[in-house]
């Protein structure tokens, strides 16, 4: 499989995510089957940016925080669209993360 068909695939799970949850970069690494490419899942995600049909910012790392949000454009938008779901964070990282993790089935 092709890096370029790799993001496609990142990219339909990450619309599945629902708005109000996050899940990680891991987690969608082993959905699609290959758990040890996290960073290339983090990868995919900094590369749609302009597409605002696939919600990155519902992706956090895998003990909740937004390490992702230096490549969002604006100051703060990760955690801005992040608390406008309805997602508490504080210090970077999501408030009761257990409670709003979303693993993909």
């Amino acid at each position: 499989m092709s890096q370029k068909d790799f993001f496609f695939r990142v990219y339909d799970v990450v619309k599945t995510i629902p708005a109000g949850r996050v899940t990680t970069y891991g987690f969608i690494a082993k959905k699609l089957g290959s758990a040890s490419s996290s960073r290339t899942v983090g990868w995919a995600l900094n590369a749609c940016h302009n597409d605002s049909s696939i919600p990155a910012h519902r992706v956090v790392n895998r003990n909740g925080y937004l390490t992702g949000k230096h490549h969002f454009k604006g100051f703060d938008l990760m955690r801005q669209l992040l608390e406008n779901e309805g997602i508490k964070i504080d210090d970077d990282k999501v408030i009761d993360f257990e409670d709003k993790l979303w693993i993909p089935q």
